[in-house]
């Protein structure tokens, strides 16, 4: 599912803040931009260059939690109110102040990287710029993020968090002792969006609650914010065992619990009453526009709702044909929701335990990883492990998801498997969401982009959600060509999983844009794909909680299967596979239209060499 790397969606969860600067220096960034001769382009890349340094530091030093996930431990006790005023007006002047400079510079004679990393750069900042319309920060809690959930996962000593030596145990304390008044911001931002109607819908906050009581313990023993206190590092002396463990206490008894209740306390009582039985965006106060924007932003292009809208019901017509040719080839007897509930019922499907749901992932990874050289030449230095979801937020977690590793190649990335409820966790979907999730999916592409030390650090630790997750989905079509899906059904579980994502555009569209309730949603999805109960459920009410986001899957996809299929006609004999998925990774995430552009450059550039060999050599931070 979305690997949004978790710093950001912190970020966005708390009102959009990534990417902002505090007490920025006095001259601001676009001090020297007089200096630069206006028509020495070499001279306007070179300070374009360092700008984005400057910016980048900037960031890290408003935005500590980004640092932390990236493997930057320098303010790891840090935690800015992200959602008061103050720093939302931070915020503003920051996007303001760096898109000047840079523009000041302008892009005249800019080409190769140098020209991608302007035209990013300034289409994000003038984005974000754009977005202050819309008044995220007044919803900042819903049931897929909030504050209290991300602080779980930062504090429970198996996260970006590090827990290996006594500074870093009292860098948590600092940093968690912030957390109450992040907490109390939210509660007065909660209550500004119920004066402006700007409220969440009932049945995502609903699931709020119980995510909060599995929190709320009384013993702070059991607690997960006591976890880092039983994994103490051998080389913890016993003085600082005893002093750190008493902290500890302090923290989750006098300062975390009762802020997480009071919160709680504040959905059940104060703002539950508020929310709303609506659950489309276009309910909110212009929320036809915001919903719009929203679908611009994750898609990087001009789509609207209505054509996004259409696309999905075109692809869920196709995708139904390819099953048909799978129920045929299995000799199944009965209609298209005869198969889906056959795929979703029989015992054949169902893993034994979680320790042979996990086995079978690892065997997974075996197979592919013996016929990667076959289509990658790039591949990513970072390690990689397959871990089951944490126990606290299984319930309300998509069936699998990714985590970058960090800079520092200290925490590898992460494939979580959703164990929860084994009965829905299906064999014949493993395949397909391993390829997703994991390899070549967002494990090549967000690690390989991490490893590009070229490239700015804006572009190598940010991204495109229709570009990250449109490569995830084109990654479930490799299936073949990386000798799985053998078995029919399995193949199923690549078609089921190409359908689910256009679906996404159907409901997703439908929910915002076109009046429809959740039940709307959930009767289309049963009678067009074959999921669980939990699943369909749980993926409703995240469309709900996240308008947008689910569009970024298939639309990316579908513009990196058009590259592939216009590389493969125009270039017939010089086409290489290893060739064309190097280009398409080898700069990072990109918008949509600058993909295509750069593809077709590569196109022209490589038009009549039939005598061309797959790539050899890799850009710096990266192997072959």
């Amino acid at each position: 599912q979305q690997p949004l790397v978790l710093a950001i969606a912190l970020a966005l969860a708390a009102g959009g803040l990534a990417g902002c600067k505090r007490d920025a220096p006095a001259q601001g960034p676009a001090a020297a931009v007089a200096d630069v001769p206006v028509e020495d382009a070499t001279a306007r890349a070179a300070r374009l260059t360092t700008l984005y340094a400057e910016y980048w530091e900037a960031l890290l030093k408003l935005n500590p939690i980004q640092a932390t996930f990236q493997g930057d431990a320098r303010y790891n006790d840090q935690l800015p109110d992200f959602g008061s005023a103050e720093y939302r007006e931070q915020v503003r002047a920051f996007n303001e102040r760096w898109l000047k400079a840079v523009e000041a510079i302008g892009k005249d004679g800019l080409q190769g990287q140098d020209l991608l990393s302007y035209e990013i750069f300034v289409t994000e900042r003038r984005n974000a710029l754009d977005a202050e319309r819309f008044p995220g920060w007044m919803m900042p809690v819903n049931q897929m993020g909030s504050i209290v959930s991300y602080a779980v996962l930062l504090g429970s000593g198996t996260n970006a968090q590090p827990f290996a030596t006594v500074a870093d145990y009292d860098a948590w304390l600092a940093r968690a002792a912030r957390i109450p008044v992040l907490l109390d911001t939210e509660i007065a931002n909660m209550r500004a969006g119920i004066e402006a109607n700007v409220v969440q819908p009932r049945v995502v906050m609903e699931k709020v609650l119980p995510q909060f009581d599995a929190i709320l313990v009384e013993d702070p023993e059991k607690s997960p914010f006591w976890a880092p206190v039983t994994q103490f590092p051998d080389g913890i002396a016993e003085a600082d065992r005893t002093r750190l463990t008493t902290a500890f206490r302090t923290l989750i008894t006098d300062q975390l619990n009762p802020a997480i209740k009071r919160q709680r306390d504040f959905i059940a009582n104060d703002y539950m009453p508020h929310a709303r039985d609506s659950v489309g965006l276009d309910a909110l106060p212009d929320g036809m526009a915001w919903y719009a924007f929203s679908a611009k932003q994750q898609t990087t292009s001009d789509l609207t709702p209505e054509a996004i809208h259409q696309i999905g019901l075109d692809e869920v017509a196709r995708i139904h044909e390819e099953i048909r040719q799978v129920m045929a080839e299995t000799k199944f007897e009965g209609s298209l929701q005869d198969f889906f509930r056959f795929m979703q019922t029989d015992r054949r499907f169902v893993f034994r335990s979680e320790d042979a749901l996990l086995a079978h992932y690892r065997g997974i990874e075996q197979k592919i990883e013996a016929r990667v050289p076959e289509l990658f030449s790039l591949t990513p230095r970072a390690g990689f492990e397959i871990r089951p979801v944490e126990a606290f937020r299984a319930e309300s977690a998509a069936g699998g998801s990714y985590m970058s590793p960090s800079e520092d190649g200290k925490r590898p990335g992460i494939f979580y498997v959703n164990t929860f409820d084994l009965p829905t966790r299906k064999r014949w979907e493993a395949e397909d969401l391993f390829l997703h999730e994991a390899i070549p999916g967002h494990h090549f592409q967000l690690a390989l982009q991490q490893e590009l030390t070229d490239l700015p650090a804006f572009r190598r630790f940010g991204g495109e959600t229709a570009y990250i997750e449109g490569w995830g989905l084109y990654a479930e079509s490799l299936g073949k060509e990386l000798g799985l899906y053998t078995d029919p059904y399995d193949y199923f579980g690549r078609l089921q999983g190409e359908l689910w994502r256009a679906v996404r555009l159907v409901v997703d569209t439908g929910l915002h844009s076109k009046g429809w309730t959740r039940q709307q949603v959930l009767d289309y999805m049963f009678e067009n794909s074959s999921v669980s109960e939990p699943d369909a459920i749980a993926e409703a009410e995240r469309y709900i909680a996240w308008p947008g986001q689910a569009l970024a899957y298939k639309i990316g996809e579908l513009k990196i299967q058009e590259l592939r299929k216009r590389s493969e006609a125009e270039l017939g004999t010089a086409f290489d596979i290893r060739q064309f998925h190097a280009e398409v990774l080898k700069d990072g995430a990109l918008p949509l239209p600058l993909l295509d552009a750069k593809i077709n450059a590569w196109i022209e550039g490589r038009k009549g060499r039939v005598d061309d060999q797959p790539i050899t050599t890799a850009p710096a931070g990266v192997e072959s």
